[in-house]
């Protein structure tokens, strides 16, 4: 069963932040950066015990 990931406003509006922070040098690695953000959390919908997972392993997963 696939959950959904919703995003807060505020981890937005930081996602956002982070964006302009590195558009300001360059505008291929800020949207590289914002994409490798969302897409590392489409794991989250399928794995919905993956930080418990994560903890019991030592942080090795």
């Amino acid at each position: 069963m696939a959950y959904r990931v919703v995003w807060s406003p505020e981890a937005i509006e930081d996602i956002e932040s982070i964006a302009d922070y590195i558009e300001r040098d360059s505008k291929f690695y800020a949207k590289s950066v914002v994409n490798k953000i969302f897409q590392s959390t489409e794991k989250l919908k399928n794995f919905r015990k993956l930080e418990e997972l994560f903890q019991k392993s030592g942080g090795k997963i």
